[in-house]
Parts: C-alpha cells; sequence; structure tokens
C-alpha cells in the first residue's frame, strides 16, 4: 500500500530567530502525535553571516536527542562533559541528551559566506529519559551513499535503505534518515515500514507526491475552505507528512528534487515540554528547571 500525503502538505513558514540564528521551523511545539517520535525540525540556511553568527550559545537539554546534519559551512561545538568539535559539510551529530547536558552550538559559513544545516528533535522513551548522555559525531566520509540506475542519490545516515545501513546505532525511535535526491523528471518509489510515521522535507528542487495508484490531492496547511482548490505540488522548504503505508512515490520536477525522508517508531507516551527539556510529566519539567537553578541538573560528568 503506497503512502500518501496526509490531510496537508505544509506550505513554507516564515523565518524565525532560534537564539540569534535565522531559521526556518518545518515543524515544532505544536502538536506531537503526527511527528511521534520526532518533536522539531529546523532548517537554518543563510548566506549573511550576521544572521548566523551569533549561533546557539550555552543551553542545556534533557530527556531528547538532538540530530545536527550539516550541508555547507561547520558547526563548532563544545559541551558540559568536556567534549569538543567540528562538523564540516555531510558530518552528522547525534547527540542523546539523556539525563542533561550542557553544550553550544557556533555556525560558521563557508569561504563564500554559506551556511545551511538541519536539526532534528527525537523524543526519549519515558525508561530512558534520564540515560547517561552521549554523542555520535559521523563524518561524511562514513555515510554510505547509493546511486541506483536512473540517478536517484541516497545518503543513509541513520537505519537501513537499498540493502546499506547507516553509521548511527542505538537509538530509541529506531528512526530511518534519509537525504535523497531524484534526477529531473525521474519518478520513484521508494519502501517506508508500515510501522512509522514518515515525513519528507524538501530542500532544493520540487516535485509531487502522490499515491502511487492514484493520485490524491491535499489542502494545504493553510485551507480552511474545504473546496478550494487541491494542491499536489511541492517546492523548496516544503514539509510532506504521510500517512501509513510501505512506500512513497515522488515526481521529480524539471529541475529535480533533493528532500530528506525521516521515519520512525511511534513512542505513544505524555509529552510535557519545556524549549529544550521534555519530559513526560509537567512535575518532571518542574525539577528539571529547579535542578537548573541548584546546580544540580547534570548527572553526568
Amino acid at each position: 500500500m503506497s503512502l500518501r500525503p496526509v490531510r496537508q502538505i505544509i506550505e513554507p513558514k516564515p523565518t524565525i530567530e532560534g537564539a540569534g540564528v535565522k531559521l526556518q521551523r518545518a515543524f515544532g511545539f505544536g502538536k506531537t502525535k503526527d511527528f511521534d517520535p520526532f518533536l522539531l525540525l529546523d532548517d537554518f540556511r543563510n548566506e549573511n553571516p550576521s544572521d548566523y553568527l551569533a549561533g546557539f550559545p550555552w543551553h542545556p537539554h534533557r530527556g531528547i536527542e538532538t540530530i545536527t546534519y550539516v550541508l555547507a559551512g561547520s558547526v563548532e561545538h563544545g559541551d558540559s562533559l568536556g567534549n569538543k568539535g567540528k562538523m564540516t559539510a555531510g558530518d552528522v551529530q547525534w547527540m542523546t541528551a539523556g539525563s542533561g547536558i550542557l553544550h553550544q552550538e557556533m555556525p560558521k559559513g563557508d569561504p563564500r559566506g554559506r551556511m545551511h544545516g538541519f536539526q532534528l528533535w527525537a523524543n526519549l522513551p519515558a525508561a530512558l529519559k534520564m540515560t547517561d548522555p552521549r554523542y555520535q559525531d559521523i563524518p561524511s566520509r562514513a555515510i554510505p551513499e547509493i546511486t541506483d540506475d536512473d540517478g536517484t542519490r541516497v545518503r543513509v545516515i541513520c537505519g537501513e535503505f537499498w540493502g546499506k545501513r547507516g553509521p548511527v546505532e542505538g537509538v530509541a525511535a529506531d528512526p530511518n534518515y534519509l537525504d535523497i535526491s531524484v534526477a529531473p523528471n525521474q519518478r520513484k518509489r521508494l519502501k517506508v515500514e508500515t510501522t512509522r510515521n514518515a515525513f519528507a522535507y524538501v530542500f532544493a528542487g520540487s516535485g509531487t507526491f502522490r499515491d502511487s495508484s492514484s493520485p490524491r490531492a491535499v489542502l494545504t496547511e493553510q485551507a480552511a475552505d474545504p473546496n478550494a482548490p487541491a494542491k499536489y505540488d511541492v517546492s523548496n522548504h516544503s514539509l510532506v507528512l504521510f500517512d501509513r503505508g510501505d512506500e512513497i512515490t515522488v515526481q521529480a520536477g524539471d529541475e529535480g528534487i533533493r528532500f530528506l525522508l525521516v521515519s520512525g517508531k511511534p513512542i505513544e507516551e505524555p509529552v510535557a515540554w519545556y524549549g529544550p527539556i521534555v519530559m513526560n510529566t509537567q512535575e518532571q519539567l518542574r525539577e528539571a528547571v529547579a535542578e537548573l537553578q541548584n546546580g544540580s541538573f547534570i548527572k553526568h560528568r
């Protein structure tokens, strides 16, 4: 059964500022059920250094995993465990915040001043909220890239696809995280497990996501009128949320299309959310804030 876009294709959203960095939030700080186990996806791309050099200074995380994927420029990072490093184009950092960590991420542009990357937040189940923090720093060269006969290219960051397994391991949500490029005017079917929530985020080119057997129109998120014209096409910055099934179908436009395809097993637990701290109850949030104030937030050093 082919996945089809559910009731909406979410249109590009206005640029927002996150800790002094101008970015576009594809989703986050809203309903969590549709995207479970994922909480937030930020697209930070800019060619103006003044819009990103402020970076993300020291801040806490607890109860989640953050996945940073850099496409252009670099991101220097440090944390309360004493780790330091720099991600460059094509690199991935998968941070399990667990019981709590303080860290900072400071982006820098490439020689032309360009910066581009994504940060995805994945929830942790209650049993792992207070696990030990850890990092998986993945250099670009360690990420397998597959090219199909029709020119479709797939970078497998996490999970398994076309017989290749991504280098990120031991993640609670057991996600698939793929960077997919489909050549101009090509039509491609891509497998997704039926037990997962799945979304695509388009960041280059354009195309159409349709049911493989019969096209199904969807309305934009903003279209309150049920009689409004249907929309099939997606373009840069568009987010497509799918219903359940075992494959998606994409038709690339004249310039091709490149998108993230992310899926994961739903956790289906209560979500209590306070900025970068995500727990199951309000009482747990109050405890975390109190620990930040009294200096006992960090459990592992």
